[in-house]
């Protein structure tokens, strides 16, 4: 989507209340909280949705998407989801650990470094049910369905070149938030520091940190080269996933056939919006390189001796991250179902 479409698209939202409005109908508003760019994949991806929430419902449910974190960021959005400060949220799940520490089993080892598939069969399988059910228990929210994705994250740094994991030692890395993140980056030797993400540039351009764990997607939209990005080391840690969250109050307000309407739209375009995040990634990349960062692939024989040896050290992950038995048993299961 370009930027044209996407500013057509966000002015759609507001052309169905209007008309509701004249007619006099009573109507349903969603403020929805997102902490990246307008033209980030999450941000397209959910004012897709959100337009065709409002043209499939006839304007009954109209939309009001907040960017870039003006009004909160993904790391405290779970509150404002509770006391009903916006009714809709799509956080990333590393954000979301502190309430679930569940969320937080993507970090496990035995992701590290493998594909698309092990992520989707656990997410959509009964690791992502364990978490859904939290989330909607502590939060009182709904989940509206599958988790959409954001992409492989990497490290990036300003002025040292990774070439090997052990590059890192002694380098201050920024953590996006979880305590499973914080574990890798302390296992490779380097210092989390935990920065909202419409903090980043600044912080990076000011040498508050040497680096960080993120996606190419996301330091694109971002521009990180001009705060100093010039390296990148792409051993895919983890795929990070966004879990779409209304507000308890609000889901209860709306009639069975809108409640249907809105799960039956997501379900039907996250196979899309999960295409197009991995096709962003790889356009960002491109970018990237033209803007001057230089990548470095490890091997698969690199990242399987790295995965058994971070595989060493689980148990002192599942005791940081406070990961249940339960979800660390369903998500290794998951994934070995897929090798």
């Amino acid at each position: 989507m370009t930027r044209r479409a996407f500013g057509a698209s966000a002015a759609a939202l507001g052309s169905f209340a209007i008309l509701r409005h004249a007619r006099g109908e009573d109507g349903f508003k969603i403020r929805c909280s997102l902490d990246t760019a307008p033209t980030h994949i999450r941000n397209v991806s959910v004012v897709d949705y959100l337009n065709k929430v409002e043209k499939a419902s006839g304007g009954k449910i109209t939309a009001e998407v907040f960017h870039a974190g003006q009004l909160f960021a993904d790391l405290n959005v779970a509150k404002a989801l509770l006391q009903g400060q916006v009714e809709m949220a799509v956080p990333g799940t590393w954000t979301q650990t502190g309430i679930v520490p569940d969320a937080d089993y993507c970090q496990l080892p035995v992701f590290y470094g493998r594909p698309l598939a092990a992520t989707h069969a656990a997410s959509d399988g009964k690791p992502g049910e364990i978490v859904n059910r939290q989330l909607e228990t502590k939060l009182r929210v709904k989940s509206l369905g599958p988790w959409i994705d954001l992409g492989f994250q990497n490290w990036y740094t300003t002025k040292t070149p990774i070439k090997t994991a052990a590059d890192l030692k002694g380098l201050k890395i920024r953590s996006p938030g979880g305590a499973g993140i914080s574990w890798r980056i302390a296992f490779f030797g380097a210092i989390p520091n935990t920065t909202a993400w419409p903090n980043v540039p600044l912080a990076l351009s000011q040498g508050t940190f040497d680096g960080f764990v993120s996606t190419n997607e996301s330091v694109a939209t971002a521009k990180l080269w001009e705060a100093g990005v010039r390296y990148s080391y792409q051993d895919h840690q983890y795929v990070g996933q966004y879990m779409p969250l209304i507000n308890g109050a609000f889901w209860a307000k709306l009639p069975p056939d809108l409640q249907k309407l809105m799960i039956d739209l997501w379900a039907q375009n996250v196979p899309t919006y999960r295409s197009n995040a991995a096709a962003s990634q790889e356009n960002a990349r491109k970018l990237m390189t033209s803007n001057g960062v230089q990548f470095t692939d490890p091997s698969d024989d690199v990242l399987e001796a790295t995965r058994k040896a971070l595989q060493a050290d689980v148990a002192a992950l599942i005791k940081d991250a406070k990961l249940s038995a339960e979800v660390v048993k369903a998500a290794e299961e998951a994934v070995k179902a897929t090798i």
